[in-house]
């Protein structure tokens, strides 16, 4: 019976299974061994049994085939102990001297010798290929003749003569046991090693096992580099400190062979090797996220701590999270979601892994709330921050500098990394952050950024005095109705590169958007229908499903030509499969808004700008430079082109756009009356970093608001806004001030502990309130309407204006309890009939609270029919507009939950808004949710992997990527191998929460009542 037989080490002496050989020196041999090997062990299956017949050595190694070791052994054994019978044990009777210790120590001296003399011989022959069992034994030997000669060094002989016959007898029978000894210990000792080492088989490969060996010893010698790392040694391993198995998944995962010059810089700066804060600025395109994400790698992998990567849009944070799962599969750490309503807090205690936490801006500072509250700070050991500079975007900005501002307060080992595009106030974020910057232009395709005035191209040249260079003249030949239609020519400017190359073109607005790419299709010829048509009609069809039967107009319309528009008004699902089609080349052109600039990264052969315009309000330099830094593709294009088409009135504002210096970045907190600064300081006081005036002092001093105070401060100090806002919180009922001897001492009040837990606006947090106390009242079980009313976003209230006839005929279609339960809050049923019928309302009725039981109505019906499509048809809003009512809702409805928990008087709200929230998140039939939980699935491809046989998460964790991208249409083998590592890792993650769980409920408490010492003198009491 043939059996392959898979073997490892039993050995109790632990080494790492990288081959050695015999030129490796005996130091690196003995070097200590990572804690992965063990659990690598540790986690073998044993072979259930083996029969007495079997050939435990078949296929290890060869051993037995032609040049047998054993076979060598015996022989060079046999000479040597020919050899030492005929110098030593013929004239023994004849000797007058012998030692003084003829037994013990004498027979391990000459086994020693003897052994070191076979492996003498033995040193030529070539033993790279050597199991590690026969390398273990060459190991024992070396080591015990290196004990053997120190312990010489250590002790002194003393000969004596002796006459007597029976002591030599002795010492000659105990020489002959000692040959025989010494027969076992080199054969047989070797046999007997090997068949323990068989008897404990594994069914995992040795190859295997060796390469996780290898990783494993890489992590250690890199851990011990780091400990002992100073400026003058800043190579720390194979791959900047980093096991050799990550360079081998960044060229498997993402086809990197090489790093940039300028990323191999970046990451052996001084400052990035001692851990010190670091802010570094490139411009767009340039492979910022790459040096993040290996330091991000070297912090979990060697440090062994937890890292919090921060990204602006939950888009990103799902790609990132594609994207990094598989890594996490392959190097053993956990890669979680924290983005709208994903995310625990606080978030799992793990004991034997790390953990990547990817977040939105929001999500990252309540996560660093529950983390300073649960003293797991300084578990973090690395926190990333992308798009820096959107400190200064409003009350974003506000929550990124609250979060660092945090992190550097209450946590001396947190190394914080900021990414940002090159600001001219760079060194105010230095001091903020205590942090070096590292500074480049680099950019992997030449730009050439251009500007279109009437009918004549001009190069951007800062040089100029005017700014522009004469370029090239406009010869289109456009017909009189062309003309007036394109008066730019852009369509002659895009046929210029498609569909051979790709193109994008910003427009002002989302309408403009969809106008461009029409008018484009017009003039189009015949040859753009057939460049990849079958794949695009794969793409119809797939939009077709994503809206359940409904196709965009527009887009039924340009696909065919390999046009598409992109902008909010999309649903997220139309956005991603627009994105892939024209990542894989499906669409060459994409007309777009900014957003596309500051989102996924889709970079095209030429940019065009169709207005120096966002809206009604001229370009900021920064959002001008995200979107030109879209032109150029990394590896397809040798040059990147951008062309901003201006008109004559915009010439000198558009001349400061290209050619001045970067904007400052300045502080938030006191953004929109300082609301920014007040959130900060009930936070703080609530988990209890600052509870009195001079420690608020002492953190603020700590803030970029500090550090700009001189430009941001003029009228009032810092110090007096923050008594401003102390006092604000205080009329809020938020905190309190309670006396104690000589210090005013501040304290939270529930309803600000819920506020700040709950991650509520400080305008809306008493209107909250009083909404959940009047539910309570008389709330609606039999129905969602109420609680949906109670969790949709006030913030969104002022982005949507009622249809009444849509209201009215709406509004009938309620049941009486739901008519009445609207009545109860403020919209009863004759008002909106009076409205419908244009008839002047006299009562005084609450606008806020009519428009928010209207957006009620739209999520209400969303959840009883789960057709986007469809609701937003019959409400007559943009789909886009649905979907993001729909998950700012699930988002808030998370947030309502974190306030109830915080107040006694609403725990019925605990268990309903739980429901909730994962209705909400989701929105579709309950048999999909499993698998929409997995980032990146979208509801069209649920269903086709529900309908493949794909209908829980496990299934989806344990698919086969190939035979999971030939089953499903137009699921590409890339995206197929994300999928199934994005399932695995959420999969790991619910199981390893589970077991943390059980792990705790069975830990013994630390603070167990122990029974009182007993007096020495005491009596024993008796049985």
């Amino acid at each position: 019976m043939n059996v392959e037989l898979k073997v490892r080490r039993v050995s109790t002496r632990k080494r790492s299974r990288v081959t050695r050989t015999h030129l490796t020196p005996l130091k690196k041999r003995r070097e200590g061994k990572s804690p992965q090997n063990r659990r690598l062990m540790a986690d073998v299956k044993p072979v259930e049994c083996f029969s007495d017949s079997e050939d435990l050595f078949g296929g290890y190694d060869s051993i037995l085939d032609d040049s047998s070791l054993l076979a060598k052994l015996d022989g060079v054994e046999h000479e040597r102990q020919r050899k030492h019978q005929s110098t030593t044990y013929t004239d023994v009777d004849q000797q007058d001297y012998t030692s003084l210790q003829p037994s013990n120590a004498g027979k391990q001296r000459w086994t020693e010798t003897l052994t070191d003399s076979i492996l003498d011989d033995l040193q030529d022959e070539h033993l790279e290929e050597l199991p590690s069992s026969q390398l273990h034994y060459l190991e024992q030997i070396d080591e015990s003749v290196k004990r053997s000669r120190l312990q010489e060094r250590n002790q002194t002989s003393t000969p004596s003569r002796t006459t007597d016959r029976t002591e030599t007898q002795t010492n000659t029978e105990a020489n002959a046991h000692r040959r025989r000894s010494v027969r076992r210990s080199v054969s047989d000792h070797l046999k007997t090693t090997m068949l323990c080492n068989a008897s404990a088989p594994t069914n995992i490969s040795r190859s295997v096992v060796l390469k996780e060996a290898v990783v494993s010893e890489e992590i250690s010698v890199a851990m011990q580099a780091m400990e002992t790392v100073s400026a003058e040694s800043p190579d720390l391993g194979p791959f900047f400190g980093l096991p050799t198995k990550v360079k081998d998944l960044m060229y498997k995962l993402r086809g990197i062979r090489k790093l940039y010059d300028w990323q191999e810089t970046c990451l052996n700066l001084d400052c990035v090797q001692q851990r010190r804060n670091l802010i570094y600025s490139l411009p767009t395109s340039g492979g910022k996220t790459l040096v993040a994400e290996i330091l991000i790698l070297k912090e979990l992998l060697c440090r062994k701590r937890d890292c919090l990567f921060i990204l602006p849009y939950i888009s990103l944070v799902q790609e990132k999270v594609r994207g990094l799962a598989s890594f996490g599969l392959e190097l053993d750490f956990m890669v979680e979601e924290y983005a709208g309503s994903k995310g625990r807090f606080p978030p799992v205690k793990r004991t034997n892994k790390s953990s990547l936490y990817i977040a939105t801006i929001e999500k990252a500072h309540s996560l660093v709330n529950s983390l300073i509250e649960t003293n797991r700070i300084e578990k973090l050991g690395l926190t990333v921050v992308d798009e820096l500079h959107m400190l200064g975007d409003g009350s974003r900005g506000a929550t990124i500098e609250m979060t660092l501002a945090k992190v550097l307060y209450t946590s001396k080992t947190t190394q914080i990394i900021g990414m940002s595009a090159t600001l001219g106030n760079i060194r105010d974020l230095q001091m903020f952050l205590k942090a070096e910057n590292y500074t480049n232009d680099f950019r992997p395709v030449q730009l050439k950024e251009y500007v279109k005035l009437r009918d004549s191209i001009y190069e951007v040249d800062p040089r100029e005095e005017e700014c522009f260079k004469f370029s090239r003249a406009l010869n289109f030949k456009y017909s009189g109705a062309m003309q007036r239609i394109d008066p730019d020519h852009i369509i002659a400017l895009v046929t210029e590169v498609i569909p051979t190359h790709s193109c994008l073109v910003f427009c002002p607005t989302k309408k403009n958007c969809e106008n461009v790419a029409g008018m484009i299709c017009k003039y189009l010829k015949e040859e753009f229908l057939q460049h990849r048509q079958a794949e695009k009609a794969i793409l119809l069809r797939e939009l077709r499903d994503s809206g359940n039967g409904s196709v965009c107009p527009v887009l039924k319309k340009t696909v065919p030509f390999g046009l598409a528009y992109h902008h909010s008004g999309l649903t997220s699902e139309e956005r991603k499969l627009m994105e892939e089609a024209y990542s894989s080349g499906v669409l060459c052109l994409l007309t777009c808004t900014s957003t596309l600039a500051a989102g996924v990264n889709l970079p095209a052969r030429r940019v065009i700008l169709r207005s120096p315009y966002v809206a009604t309000d001229f370009l900021k330099r920064s959002q001008y430079k995200q979107m030109v830094g879209r032109a150029g593709r990394a590896g397809i294009d040798s040059v990147g082109e951008s062309i901003l088409i201006v008109q004559e009135k915009d010439r000198q504002m558009t001349k400061t756009l290209v050619c001045s210096p970067t904007e400052n970045c300045y502080s938030h907190l006191m953004h929109d009356d300082g609301k920014g600064l007040q959130s900060l300081i009930l936070s703080l006081i609530g988990l209890n970093v600052a509870t009195s005036s001079d420690q608020l002092r002492e953190f603020l001093h700590g803030t970029l608001l500090s550090v700009q105070q001189e430009q941001l401060c003029v009228e009032k100090s810092l110090w007096q806004v923050v008594q401003q806002s102390v006092e604000v919180l205080k009329e809020k009922q938020l905190i309190t001030v309670a006396s104690e001897e000589h210090n005013n001492t501040l304290q939270v009040t529930k309803l600000g502990k819920a506020t700040y837990k709950g991650s509520v606006d400080l305008t809306y947090s008493d209107v909250l309130y009083r909404d959940l106390w009047k539910g309570l009242e008389g709330l609606l079980l039999n129905s969602y309407l109420h609680l949906v009313y109670l969790v949709t976003p006030y913030d969104l209230i002022s982005q949507c204006r009622p249809d009444w006839m849509i209201y009215f005929r709406q509004f009938t279609l309620l049941s009486a309890a739901e008519q009445k339960m609207s009545a109860a809050v403020g919209v009863p049923e004759s008002f909106v009939a009076r409205k419908a019928a244009g008839q002047t309302v006299k009562k005084d009725v609450n606008s806020a609270v009519v428009t928010r039981m209207y957006l009620a109505l739209v999520l209400f019906s969303l959840l009883k029919e789960t057709n986007l499509w469809s609701v937003a048809e019959r409400f007559q809003l943009s789909r886009g507009f649905v979907q993001t009512l729909l998950s700012s809702s699930s988002a808030f409805c998370c947030c309502v939950l974190h306030f109830t928990e915080e107040l006694e008087e609403f725990w019925p709200f605990k268990a309903l808004l739980t429901e909730l929230t994962r209705r909400l998140s989701y929105c579709v039939t309950a048999e999909l949710v499993p698998l929409m939980e997995v980032a990146g699935v979208m509801e069209s491809r649920a269903k086709q992997l529900y309908n493949a046989g794909y209908k829980t998460l496990t299934h989806l964790a344990n698919a086969d990527p190939a035979l999971l991208s030939s089953t499903i249409e137009n699921l590409y083998r890339t995206r197929a191998q994300q999928i199934v590592a994005s399932a695995k890792m959420l999969l790991n993650e619910k199981a390893a929460a589970l077991q943390e769980e059980v792990n705790e409920l069975l830990t013994t408490p630390s603070d167990l009542p122990q029974p009182p010492p007993r007096p020495l003198d005491a009596p024993t009491k008796k049985q």
